[in-house]
């Protein structure tokens, strides 16, 4: 696998504008902002989305739950890819689909706001006819439900997965063991299942760690989430007392 074939980026947990663009600069491809394990309400998401988009890099979403109302509202926001946890059926992954999609393809309402340019007729036509269209969409495997339909998941609509680690591990009944023989030939089952779909093969490593990241690369993984704002931000504060 070529690096050029390796997207990578990064989870946002904070609200903090200058976080924001400050990874962006780093050279992330894409920043997720999570509103499922965060603080981070919609009007912040907004804000976020923005700072991202403006910095150079794709605002992707992890909404809270598979909920249509918030997916349109983050797409309404101009988030250019949207994340949703706990997809465990073929009925679960055709609403995430609905939801991001215009019909005739989904069933997502047309709204007028910052992605529509705020109805201007250029940007809103540009956006309903093209940048609408290049949305992507990630699903997340964290259950045990998932591994039994990882056929009807991956053959809809969508551009790839994301491994929930620590989701999935405990659902597997060995939490956080990750080095387990039978998550490491979980996860090579899902690489091999999703290859068979062409699409995005993804993995979240939580800590900061280069190791990994190489590791995750060698594994197959071709779209990785490296750590988390807080992580990266915790590993490195503690760093002048590792040794006391």
């Amino acid at each position: 696998m070529n690096k050029s074939d390796i997207s990578i980026g990064t989870w946002l947990s904070l609200y903090s504008e200058a976080i924001a663009e400050l990874l962006v600069k780093a050279g992330y491809e894409w920043i997720t902002v999570d509103l499922e394990h965060s603080a981070i309400n919609i009007d912040q998401a907004e804000k976020l989305i923005r700072v991202i988009d403006l910095a150079g890099a794709k605002p992707f979403v992890r909404v809270s739950s598979n909920d249509e109302v918030q997916i349109k509202r983050v797409l309404d926001a101009g988030a250019l890819g949207i994340i949703v946890p706990m997809v465990n059926s073929q009925e679960d992954v055709m609403k995430a689909v609905n939801a991001v999609n215009y019909p005739p393809t989904g069933s997502r309402g047309m709204g007028l706001a910052r992605a529509q340019g705020y109805g201007e007729a250029k940007a809103k036509k540009t956006y309903i006819e093209n940048t609408s269209k290049e949305i992507e969409l990630y699903i997340q495997i964290e259950s045990k439900e998932a591994l039994d339909n990882l056929d009807d998941i991956f053959s809809q609509k969508i551009n790839g997965y994301i491994i929930g680690p620590y989701d999935l591990s405990a659902s597997m009944g060995i939490a956080g063991d990750f080095s387990n023989p039978d998550f490491i030939n979980t996860e090579l089952k899902i690489i091999e299942t999703a290859k068979q779909y062409d699409i995005k093969r993804g993995y979240h490593i939580v800590e900061p760690d280069e190791d990994e990241l190489e590791h995750r690369k060698s594994q197959g993984y071709n779209f990785i989430a490296y750590s988390v704002d807080f992580r990266m931000l915790d590993v490195m504060a503690r760093k002048p007392f590792n040794n006391e």
